[in-house]
């Protein structure tokens, strides 16, 4: 009798594992928001709100992170503009939060502050339902997986891969950040989206809203680490490490890969509009900065940082960059750039595997006698 798929998976998946997401849940849903919210601002026990907007943007980039090694990873899919599908979840449900705001603008009126100063009239057909909280988070998925799904028929139909590939995502990035900047487009120009108030009539900046938020990025951080683990073990992750390493051989046999690449990379990018709906009300901003081609290599950066097809390498990645980013734009504002780049020559010289590759060689000459 064959073994069902839950039960395979949940074998396959290691104690090591397990418990890891056990203490990462132990923390990020009970310790941290407790400490936080309980624990008196003199304590030094005590978590600071700095603390749990800057953990839940970092796990919202580790959402996107996983994302990416999905499709680059598992598939050979390297795309260098993952950025806009974030940028897009995180404007669907920015539209909602300027919603909220209500007439507490500048200018006490029914429509957000940058139209009333354009001397718009009244909110373009796009703005449609953008006050209805169950619609937001509907387009915060629809809309970057329906531009994934075209996007990627066309362009893997034309069996357009590598390079050249990578090139027309990045291009696509940058035209659509050009497209954003423009003030008649309706989406704040360069300032975008800003000065938010409520969510669900909750005020934004409450500690407990803040918590919320930090809880449900950790908890989706996790489900996407689940369902990447699902897919990656199932008969779809094989032929999709299959067409990664040989796909005319996958296409000999009888497998269209057209259907699994298009697939792994409209989900991709829906994980990434979600990472982005997340992220917009903890850090309280999104513009098009958010769509630059460098964003989008900053993405693959974090991937191979941590180690490419891994799933909890990524995670791993976006941590440490981001971490580091903290850090260097603090001390050395001038020489970040530099900071990331010797990071990436690093990594690709020294540690092909990453972080994670690095790990794996040191236990296995730990164990070897």
């Amino acid at each position: 009798m064959r073994t069902p798929f839950v039960i395979r998976f949940f074998t396959a998946t290691s104690k090591t594992g397990w418990m890891a997401l056990a203490v990462f849940a132990a923390i990020t849903l009970l310790l941290l928001p407790l400490l936080h919210l309980y624990v008196p601002p003199d304590s030094p026990l005590h978590v600071s709100g700095y603390v749990i907007a800057v953990g839940g943007k970092i796990m919202c980039y580790a959402i996107v992170a996983v994302a990416m090694d999905l499709i680059w990873g598992y598939a050979g899919i390297l795309s260098l503009g993952h950025g806009v599908f974030f940028a897009l979840g995180g404007y669907a449900f920015g539209q909602y939060l300027m919603r909220q705001i209500g007439r507490d603008g500048a200018y006490h009126a029914d429509l957000p502050d940058f139209m009333v100063f354009l001397d718009w009239k009244a909110l373009p057909w796009y703005w449609f339902g953008s006050d209805s909280f169950g619609l937001a988070l509907f387009k915060v998925v629809a809309i970057p997986g329906l531009l994934a799904l075209v996007f990627g028929f066309f362009a893997f139909r034309s069996r357009i891969k590598g390079v050249y590939f990578s090139i027309i995502t990045q291009a696509m990035t940058y035209a659509f950040m050009l497209l954003f900047f423009r003030n008649e487009t309706g989406f704040g120009g360069n300032n975008g989206f800003t000065d938010f108030k409520r969510i669900a009539g909750l005020p934004i900046t409450a500690p407990e809203m803040r918590v919320v938020l930090f809880g449900l990025s950790a908890l989706v951080l996790m489900l996407t680490l689940l369902l990447g683990r699902y897919l990656i073990t199932s008969k779809f992750g094989r032929v999709l490490t299959a067409i990664r390493d040989a796909e005319s051989r996958v296409m000999f046999i009888g497998y269209n890969p057209l259907h699994y690449k298009l697939f792994i990379w409209t989900l991709s990018a829906m994980l990434c509009g979600i990472a982005g709906a997340l992220y917009v009300p903890q850090v309280g901003i999104i513009n098009p900065g958010e769509m630059s081609p460098a964003n989008s290599i900053e993405i693959a950066i974090w991937v191979a940082v941590g180690g490419r097809a891994t799933l909890v390498g990524p995670v791993i990645g976006a941590a440490i960059v981001n971490l580091s980013k903290s850090y260097f734009t603090q001390a050395f504002p001038d020489y970040w750039l530099f900071f990331l780049g010797a990071l990436f020559v690093i990594v690709t010289l020294y540690l092909p595997d990453g972080v994670v590759g690095l790990w794996k060689r040191l236990r296995r000459k730990a164990v070897t006698p």
